[in-house]
């Protein structure tokens, strides 16, 4: 019996350094420094990285006013929202970015909702019954997750803090994870 408890110990430590392990080499995140401290410049934004280092690397995970925030470089262009889908919490930064209706969106790693980088809105694909041969099209669950400005200056990337004094979906996880931890994992 002893065995056996130390055997399932044994697999459950290596399944938690395989997840850490997992989650880090997806994306770089960057924290503020040790003193808890922000980067932020005189007119409210926040210093979330380099130019070229978040090029290289596609995407990164910083906290903005203590708040977690992916930041992405697709095609050309930066966008950044809430790290945590708005459905259930899942985390957006280890989602794959795919072209819908021609739109690029992030794929949630989780339950695959589909979220618009330049909006968050969220796609799905629905069809009118009415019709003789319905046929689905992608239609908006409206805006859901909360997407924040990037400011590049100077080889600097910036992301503004966000106005609280508008709601969204994502907001309940973006709080739930700000008090829970940084990435930790649910599911």
């Amino acid at each position: 019996m002893l065995d056996l408890i130390i055997l399932s110990i044994h697999f459950f430590i290596c399944f938690l350094i395989s997840v850490v392990i997992w989650c880090g080499s997806e994306d770089m995140v960057l924290h503020s420094s040790s003193k808890g401290t922000v980067e932020m410049e005189p007119d409210g934004l926040v210093l979330v990285g380099k130019e070229d280092d978040i090029k290289k690397s596609q995407r990164i995970t910083a906290k903005v006013n203590g708040r977690e925030v992916v930041v992405f470089y697709h095609e050309g262009k930066f966008h950044a929202m809430d790290s945590r889908c708005y459905h259930e919490g899942g985390p957006l930064n280890l989602g794959e970015i795919e072209d819908i209706d021609g739109q690029p969106c992030i794929i949630c790693p989780w339950h695959k909702y589909k979220i618009t980088l330049e909006t968050g809105e969220g796609l799905y694909q629905g069809i009118n019954p009415l019709e003789p041969s319905p046929t689905p099209r992608w239609q908006s669950k409206g805006v859901k997750q909360r997407i924040h400005k990037v400011t590049v200056n100077n080889g600097n990337v910036y992301v503004s803090p966000p106005d609280l004094s508008v709601s969204f979906d994502s907001d309940y996880f973006a709080e739930k994870y700000k008090k829970g931890g940084e990435l930790a994992m649910k599911k």
